[in-house]
C-alpha cells in the first residue's frame, strides 16, 4: 500500500473499504451545529458508529439513526437510496462520498426542510455535479478551516489531515446562490 493510499484509507487490496466507513469526529458535528439549526427531528441515514447521532442528540436534537451496515448503533440493514417510507425529518450526514450526490438527490426528496451533508470539498468539482448543483443550490457551503481528521473505521494511525471538508446544506425551496462561510 502507498502512503496515498494509507492516509486517504483505501484497504490493504488497494481499493477503498466495502462500506465506505469513515468515523465522524465530534467537533465536526458541533461546528455544523454552532451555526444552523434543524427541526427537533433528525434522521441520520449513515449513522455507522453513532458518533454524529450521539453528538446530535447531546445537542437536543431526537435522532433516529440507520446505516446499511452494522457498525454496532442503530438500526442497520436500510438503504436510504431506496427508502420512500421514511420519516419526513430533517437529514444530517456523512454520507459515503462515493455516493454523496446520490444522497444529496435523494435527502432532498424525503427530507422534510434541511438537509446536511459532510463531504469533501471537493464535491465542488464537476460537469456532472454542475448540473446538479445549478438544479439543487445549496444554501450555504461551511469551510472547515482546519483539516478534520477522518479516520476508515475508527483506526487512528497517525495521518488523516489530508483532504479538506466542507459541510454543504439545503434548504426546501431555495433557488438563489449559494453562501459561504468558514468554520
Amino acid at each position: 500500500m502507498t502512503i496515498a493510499q494509507s492516509i486517504v484509507g483505501f484497504s490493504t487490496d488497494g481499493g477503498r473499504p466495502v462500506d465506505d466507513f469513515y468515523i465522524t469526529p465530534p467537533e465536526a458535528t458541533k461546528a455544523l451545529l454552532a451555526v444552523e439549526k434543524f427541526g427537533p427531528r433528525i434522521w441520520e441515514p449513515a449513522c455507522g458508529d453513532g458518533t454524529m447521532s450521539r453528538t446530535l442528540e447531546e445537542a437536543g436534537y431526537k435522532v433516529t439513526s440507520t446505516d446499511l451496515h452494522s457498525h454496532g448503533y442503530g438500526v442497520s440493514g436500510v438503504d436510504f437510496l431506496t427508502s420512500w417510507d421514511c420519516p419526513r425529518y430533517d437529514i444530517v450526514t456523512n454520507p459515503p462520498f462515493k455516493l454523496a450526490q446520490e444522497f444529496a438527490e435523494h435527502a432532498l426528496n424525503v427530507a422534510d426542510a434541511k438537509v446536511a451533508l459532510l463531504c469533501r470539498l471537493a464535491f465542488l468539482e464537476g460537469q456532472r455535479r454542475k448540473t446538479f448543483f445549478e438544479a439543487h443550490p445549496p444554501r450555504r457551503v461551511w469551510v472547515f478551516s482546519w483539516r478534520v481528521s477522518m479516520w476508515r473505521r475508527g483506526e487512528v494511525t497517525g495521518k488523516g489531515k489530508m483532504m479538506a471538508y466542507a459541510w454543504y446544506v439545503w434548504e426546501r425551496g431555495y433557488r438563489g446562490e449559494p453562501m459561504l462561510g468558514w468554520l
